[in-house]
């Protein structure tokens, strides 16, 4: 299926990833989410493995591959039923913005961590009134001597109970135009001045979202990521990963949720034989499975474009990806769900609580509609209407 376009290396990667989530399964999430814990144990495993920093530099004791080969492993641990949502956020967003524009001192700080799962990293980049629109981010940062003081607000933040720190997009000055331009902060999750506030979700998942508040957080010179004249370039280096990773994120649960009606399909017999033989049933699990192989596609184009070095291409790759991933992971639940009847919504085959997980990727970290924006604008050289 995937052997015409990843190469041997990949292939064995994704066989292995495969191999160490059917050893933990949903039935291990489920329960770490109904013990209110965090999967440590499945963490720390793909850490000492390897598989969690396999983007980052060797040097700093990654894997030296890239976005596409990450992918594969969140991909593969969502398909086994056990996604870590984190993966997204420390190696693929934080990890990939240090490694392409930190100092030296920062690399060596955070990304060995990062590569063995020793240490986490959480995004902040929405807000309460600009979502994440960039232009509209009101979390300000200016010049205190040869400090930062760094004062706004973050909402739904994943994961910062569990992370050493949080990477905060907010914006400075610029010194010759005065307009206010993005930039990059470090913020260790016990520095004076910054609190968090669990949000309280209807989804069921194994990391929490935060709000943040940071009142004139003072940091060091060094917390800066990268060029503070950048603006834009350092922002997307994590955004287009993001993109990547929660395609990844949403075909691995897409994938789950077809394997489990297949088997169902082929095994429930009624009137004499499995439903799996009519039309009815087969052809819709037929059209999600191909649904999801076609977002794979883009996905591999978008994690190839970005390896590659191509921001640009990327950038228009990586949201096509994200949005045919969400679609096609909400079409693979429905039809699941849809497909065992009322099985689908007991506990026993574990396919309800998709039904709402499954939105999230029509909705986070980007919208569907601002995608279909980008492309109209973008793409297609369309007039605004804002």
């Amino acid at each position: 299926m995937t052997s015409v376009i990843e190469s041997e290396e990949q292939q064995a990667l994704r066989s292995a990833v495969a191999a160490l989530g059917r050893r933990y399964g949903r039935d291990y999430l489920t329960r770490t989410i109904a013990e209110g814990r965090h999967p440590t144990e499945l963490w720390s495993e793909a850490g000492e493995l390897g598989y969690l920093g396999v983007n980052l530099p060797e040097e700093y004791g990654g894997g030296g591959a890239g976005i596409e080969e990450l992918s594969i492993v969140l991909e593969e641990l969502g398909a086994a039923g056990s996604p870590l949502l984190m993966l997204v956020v420390s190696p693929a967003i934080c990890g990939t913005v240090i490694s392409r524009f930190g100092t030296h001192q920062q690399k060596r700080a955070w990304l060995p961590g990062l590569a063995d799962g020793t240490r986490t990293m959480a995004f902040g980049i929405t807000e309460p009134d600009a979502g994440s629109n960039s232009h509209r981010i009101t979390t300000t940062a200016r010049r205190d001597g040869a400090d930062w003081l760094l004062t706004g607000r973050k909402v739904f933040v994943s994961g910062v109970d569990q992370a050493d720190a949080t990477l905060i997009v907010g914006r400075t000055e610029d010194a010759r135009t005065g307009t206010l331009k993005p930039c990059l902060f470090i913020v260790p999750r016990d520095t004076e001045g910054f609190s968090r506030h669990p949000i309280d979700m209807e989804l069921t998942a194994a990391e929490k979202q935060f709000e943040l508040v940071l009142d004139d957080v003072r940091l060091p010179p060094k917390a800066l990521v990268g060029d503070e004249d950048a603006g834009l370039l350092q922002l997307f280096a994590g955004l287009n990963p993001e993109r990547i990773m929660t395609a990844a994120f949403a075909i691995g649960m897409g994938r789950y949720a077809l394997a489990k009606a297949v088997a169902y399909a082929r095994d429930r017999t009624v009137w004499n034989a499995p439903i799996g033989a009519h039309q009815a049933v087969a052809h819709p699990l037929a059209q999600a499975h191909i649904s999801l192989e076609l977002a794979r596609l883009m996905m591999q184009k978008a994690a190839r474009l970005y390896d590659a070095g191509d921001d640009a291409g990327a950038g228009e790759a990586a949201n096509m990806a994200k949005y045919a991933a969400g679609e096609a992971c909400v079409q693979a639940v429905d039809q699941a769900v849809h497909t065992l009847g009322g099985n689908g919504l007991t506990r026993e085959f574990g396919l309800a609580s998709l039904v709402t997980a499954a939105r999230v990727a029509r909705i986070a970290p980007v919208s569907r509609e601002m995608i279909l924006n980008y492309v109209s604008h973008q793409t297609l050289g369309l007039p605004k209407s804002y």
